[in-house]
């Protein structure tokens, strides 16, 4: 798909994340933006999911708990680089948001094949990100 408009290219759906949440693969393309709170977000199952993607957005600047965004399975691969050091997902269930270390404009994408989500994302502080 081509677009000419460039003020119609540039624009994008968010979401203010205010709650628990389940993601579905209509919410694909989403930028969420991470409040406050830290809340628990349920990806789509993977194998629904192929060419689905979301971006999520720290935009607090004092965060009171950590966000968990959890998969269907261990199906998490890619990497994030904190404080210039680069750190390894590989077939990953759950990522953390670590609330006492991440600032806003940190942020994460993930994008799925079918068969994985992979993973990229930015923080400014070592230690913000966990993977289990």
């Amino acid at each position: 798909m081509s677009i000419s408009n460039d003020v119609q290219r540039d624009r994008f759906s968010s979401t203010p994340l205010t709650a628990d949440t389940t993601l579905t693969v209509a919410d694909s393309g989403e930028v969420i933006f991470l409040d406050a709170v830290g809340e628990a977000i349920t990806l789509p199952a993977v194998a629904d999911a192929a060419n689905v993607k979301f971006k999520f957005i720290v935009a607090a600047a004092v965060i009171t708990s950590a966000w968990t965004i959890v998969a269907d399975a261990a199906k998490v691969f890619g990497s994030v680089t904190e404080a210039g050091l680069v750190q390894l997902a590989s077939a990953e269930t759950t990522l953390t948001i670590v609330h006492t270390k991440s600032i806003e404009g940190d942020w994460i994408t993930l994008e799925s094949d079918g068969t994985n989500w992979y993973l990229a994302g930015q923080f400014s502080v070592a230690a913000s990100f966990t993977t289990a």
